[in-house]
């Protein structure tokens, strides 16, 4: 499975986990239905989630994942299921209490995209703009997420 933008004549552009040269359109037009995060079990839930998965309407999800070095990886999801670099039985999806409710039509509509990227091009952080607010993901020892209203 891969998250893309759709081109013309019906082909998927490039899939989430590929670099896209900081173009704000490459999720445009996509229903979050759901947000969780994913966490690794034996340490509780009481920190900050090791990576965020955001469930599209369309059957699809986008995995942002603390990687190396402070950096965010932004990949296809496989939502309902655990990413494959997690140990069954050691890692979890969980509620993210910060986040406010799923809006009354039943999803966020992404506008826009964004990653800001440090000087060797890695992303940091990520914005999905939605018409109710942004999400904002950043990248550390583990991922952090919010929710700016507008």
């Amino acid at each position: 499975m891969t998250v893309g933008r759709e081109a013309t004549g019906g082909e998927t552009g490039r899939p989430a986990g590929r670099p896209r040269h900081r173009r704000a359109d490459w999720l445009a037009g996509a229903r979050i239905t759901a947000v969780h995060g994913l966490f690794y079990r034996p340490e509780g839930r009481a920190g900050e989630p090791e990576a965020v998965e955001f469930v599209l309407a369309e059957g699809q999800s986008v995995l942002l994942t603390c990687v190396s070095g402070g950096t965010l990886g932004i990949t296809s999801g496989s939502w309902p299921d655990l990413p494959d670099w997690c140990v069954p039985g050691q890692w979890d999806f969980g509620p993210l209490p910060q986040l406010p409710p799923v809006p009354y039509t039943g999803a966020w509509t992404v506008v826009g995209a964004e990653e800001y990227r440090d000087g060797r091009d890695r992303a940091y952080e990520a914005v999905l703009r939605c018409e109710e607010g942004d999400f904002v993901v950043g990248s550390g020892d583990t991922v952090t997420i919010r929710f700016i209203r507008r």
